[in-house]
């Protein structure tokens, strides 16, 4: 049974099919809502609400947005993140698995993940559109001779930003509130025409100030940077030149500061002189950018030769295979990410040029957002090593330890407040230019264990067993095989078959079988026999025939024969190509035997002896039997340690093989199938790796489990990150460092320096991972429609109002005055329904055979008065 199937199809495009389907469906879903909001626009136009109420409508719409504007993207933001403030030791709104060591269940839906939800639709629909009507509305004379052009492009510009970036422009709003409708009783900043107030100037004043926002913003965040950087008592010196630099660099202070704010103007990155301390300003670079060229292109065996498969060594780096892991977290955070950051499970506000990092024990990953519109998000992952170097690993113990545990304050140790991060703890994450804002991020993906093969084969005892499994998987395989019957009536084959049967006692004498590794050696022989090869596998073979074959044991003696004549021969071709393969390849009896595992199980089979040539007859033999019997018995080996009485019985083993069968996948690593497994969601999956580590030769089983993984969600500060990929570039490409030692990419662990540096593009860094530009939807979360229900379109509005005029005609019917038009237009229906069944009319009496008579009034108007008349109507049943 094939474990990718079809449902990998829709993965292996650029573009996934459910993210197709939702950009559909956003599609008809903002024609409906744009008309809809036209609709609106022009009623509220045509009444007087929007002049005579003036400018109480535009206070109250704009006080209104502002509060929940600060409850949304301010205070709630606040309280989900890991420390809020910085100050408290826990977040106050804990999601459910905040307790928990592992998440048996994806991400549960919070009540105030409801409630924050739906507060962002009424501010992105309802709040801001009538804000901005309303300020335009206020603003409608013609101020300035461009009036009529500017007004509808600014109010455009807010409605987009509002839609996109809503916590970037809910300040600008309160501060023009304040000077519009404060400020305009004391005194004006600003010459004004005759008769024009600041509450004309509104819609000028809102986007003037949404436009220097951002640059606030951005200056903020470089002088956070410079300040963490530069601070004497955490800076760390990569090298002796950044010692000798870090005192020039004191008094520059004044000279950074200035370029701080000139960068800033013109959105440059900062630039760390070789990493030191010393900043200048780089050259303008744009906020939204990516990588074009992706330089980690995988490499398996759908691109390689060949011989470079099978000649191939030990790896020595384990980089390539690991991609696959950063590929398919991509994919998974495709679906989720839009989602879970409206909802706040980031703990941060997010805006195009945002950085963030998601560890977990294995995968670290920096997360590049690229573009935020309206409920979707552009972003591009890049994967790091596994197994950094020392500078990584400081880092990442950095971002993962718990700063709850601290109390420390000043030189003492006094403890902290119930409830509070001691006074250190506090200092220090306010002079770090990153912060953790999740704690438990759950994502779902693989969790990755890996373990040394050369420890569970290194007893002699336990190499015989491996051998056992695998003539017992031999037998299974091909006892369950499709070409069980073609390869019985095969010619070769039947000829191999009645040689052995025609020697009563025949024995296969090969070097490579010994009692070391085989259980059924015959020693008096010298060899494998035929009958201690029954004397072990009978059982088994006997319980196989019966569950897989329609052979009886009784009937079919002669063919059952045969049968075993070829699973004995089949046990035979796999044990001497294990043996070939590792035939004195090493010194170590453990390695030389790992390695010809290794060369079997990647499937590189070498058939050598004469008495083998039979399989060629059949070369689907090796690839339908030999090399998932391979497989299999290496994972029933790993089940010995924990099921070992199992092993035993015919009855366990064979349900065991058929359990691995349905739910896990085995397979070598460079096999373009493992990648199709992966994603398509296969539960489990198990290889074997050979890896050269420290100087010697290792052997890795690989095992796979699919479940939710608990992420950590480190914000960065993002002026931070382009100051450094911008040194790195000035530094590798334009001043010819290329020392890998160099002191720029030494850790920092109060600004992640060498984390940053390795996630930047090649060859300025070596990311291991970096994915193209990928979009999620909101849509395709799959918690959204429990919170907002199903998506507003065309066809479910029409739909929905087809039903209400239906009811409302039924109810009421053609004239107003008709009491009995809805028991009658009832009954009719019912008395259609059954005569198109076939069923006997009966009155409210219960005879059967007679009809149905009903009475309608019907009331009509005249010169004199009403005049009331009943009409009798009888219903006659068919004949």
């Amino acid at each position: 049974m094939s474990l990718v199937g079809a449902e990998d199809e829709p993965f292996l495009g650029s573009l996934p099919t459910p993210i197709k389907r939702a950009a559909l469906a956003r599609v008809k879903r903002d024609l409906f809502f744009s008309l809809l909001l036209l609709i609106v626009s022009f009623s509220l136009h045509c009444t007087t609400v929007l002049t005579a109420a003036q400018p109480y409508v535009t206070m109250i719409s704009m006080g209104c947005t502002f509060i929940i504007g600060i409850l949304n993207h301010y205070v709630y933001i606040h309280l989900r993140k890991h420390t809020p403030w910085k100050l408290i030791a826990r977040p106050f709104l804990r999601p459910r698995e905040y307790g928990m060591f592992e998440a048996d269940q994806p991400a549960a839906l919070m009540h105030f993940e409801k409630i924050h939800m739906w507060m962002l639709i009424l501010e992105k629909n309802i709040l801001y559109p009538l804000t901005v009507i309303s300020c335009v509305s206020v603003s409608s004379r013609s101020i300035f001779s461009l009036s009529p052009i500017l007004i509808p492009i600014i109010g455009f510009r807010l409605l987009r930003s509002a839609m996109a970036v809503p916590h970037q422009i809910y300040d600008p709003l309160g501060f023009s509130f304040i000077i519009s409708f404060v400020d305009v009783h004391t005194f004006s900043p600003l010459p004004l025409p005759k008769g024009c107030t600041l509450l004309d100037l509104l819609p000028y004043i809102w986007y003037l100030l949404a436009v220097i926002y951002p640059k606030w913003e951005e200056l903020s965040l470089k002088l956070h940077f410079v300040m963490a950087y530069m601070a004497p008592w955490q800076i760390t010196w990569g090298s002796a030149f950044h010692a000798f630099a870090q005192p020039f660099s004191v008094p520059h202070t004044m000279v950074i500061t200035v370029q701080t704010v000139v960068s800033s103007l013109l959105s440059a990155p900062l630039n760390p002189f070789l990493g030191s301390s010393f900043i200048t300003t780089s050259y303008v670079r744009p906020v939204k950018f990516w990588e074009k060229d992706y330089n980690t292109e995988r490499s398996d065996a759908s691109n390689t030769r060949l011989a470079a498969q099978l000649e191939k060594g030990p790896m020595l780096d384990d980089s390539n295979l690991n991609a696959v892991f950063y590929e398919h977290l991509t994919r998974s955070l495709q679906s989720v990410i839009a989602g879970d950051i409206l909802m706040g499970r980031w703990g941060a506000s997010v805006e195009p040029g945002d950085c963030f990092i998601l560890a977990s024990f294995y995968l670290n990953c920096l997360v590049h957002i690229v573009e935020v519109g309206n409920g979707y998000v552009t972003f591009q992952l890049r994967g790091l090593e596994f197994r950094g170097t020392y500078c990584h690993q400081r880092e990442v113990e950095a971002i993962s330890e718990d700063v709850s545990e601290g109390g420390g304050c000043c030189c003492c140790n006094p403890g902290s407040l119930p409830g509070l991060l001691s006074l250190n703890t506090a200092w220090g994450l306010r002079w770090t230019a990153w912060e953790v804002t999740t704690h438990k991020y759950i994502v779902d993906g693989y969790s990755i264990t890996d373990n040394s093969a050369i420890s569970l084969l290194q007893v002699h005892e336990l190499r015989r067993l491996l051998v056992t499994l695998y003539s017992k998987c031999i037998i299974y395989h091909t006892l369950s095989s499709p070409n069980l019957p073609k390869w019985m009536e095969n010619e070769q084959i039947t000829a191999m078959i009645e040689g052995i049967d025609k020697v009563p006692r025949y024995v296969d004498v090969d070097h490579l079988f010994c009692t070391s590794n085989d259980e059924d050696y015959d020693t008096d022989q010298g060899g494998i026999s035929r009958q201690s090869f029954l004397r072990l596998y009978s059982p088994w073979i006997d319980h196989c025939i019966k569950r897989l074959t329609k052979y009886n044991q009784s009937d079919d003696a002669s063919t059952v024969h045969r049968l075993t004549t070829l699973l004995y021969s089949l046990s035979l071709l796999g044990r001497r190509a294990l043996g070939q393969a590792s035939f004195n390849r090493h010194s170590s009896a453990a390695e030389s035997f790992l390695y010809g595992l290794h060369s079997l199980f990647k499937g590189d089979f070498r058939i050598s002896s004469s008495r083998d040539d039979w399989v060629f007859a059949d070369m689907e033999m090796l690839q339908s039997v030999i090399a998932p019997s391979v497989r299999m018995a290496l994972k029933l080996h790993q089940d010995h340690f924990t099921v070992s009485d199992d092993l035993d019985d015919a009855r366990s083993l064979f349900y065991l093989i058929r359990r691995h069968q349905e739910s896990l996948f085995i397979s070598h690593e460079h096999d373009p199938a493992w990648r199709s497994a992966i994603m398509a969601n296969v539960p489990s999956l198990l290889a074997l790796r050979h890896m050269y580590d420290d100087g010697q030769d290792d052997y890795k089983i690989i095992m796979l489990n699919k479940m939710n993984l608990n992420m950590r969600v480190i914000k960065l500060n993002r002026e931070c990150v382009r100051a450094f990929w911008s040194g790195q570039q000035q530094e590798l490409v334009f001043l010819r460092n290329r020392n890998p030692e160099r002191g720029s990419i030494q850790n920092a662990r109060q600004v992640l320096r060498n984390m940053i540096n390795s996630s930047a593009d090649q060859p300025v860094g070596y990311p291991i991972y970096v994915s193209p530009l990928t979009t999620s939807f909101l849509e395709t979360h799959p918690q959204y429609e429990s919170i907002v229900g199903p998506p507003l379109t065309v066809q479910r509005v029409s739909s929905s109002l087809r039903s209400f005029f239906s009811r409302f005609r039924a109810h009421f019917g053609m004239n107003g005055s008709n009491s009995l038009s809805a028991t009658s237009a009832v009954l009719s229906h019912r008395l259609k329904g059954e005569a198109a069944q076939g069923t006997v009319y009966t009155k409210e009496s219960g005879e059967e055979g007679g009809g149905v008579q009903m009475e309608q009034s019907v009331v009509q108007l005249t010169g004199e008065g009403a005049r009331v008349s009943i009409v009798k109507s009888a219903v006659i049943p068919p004949s």
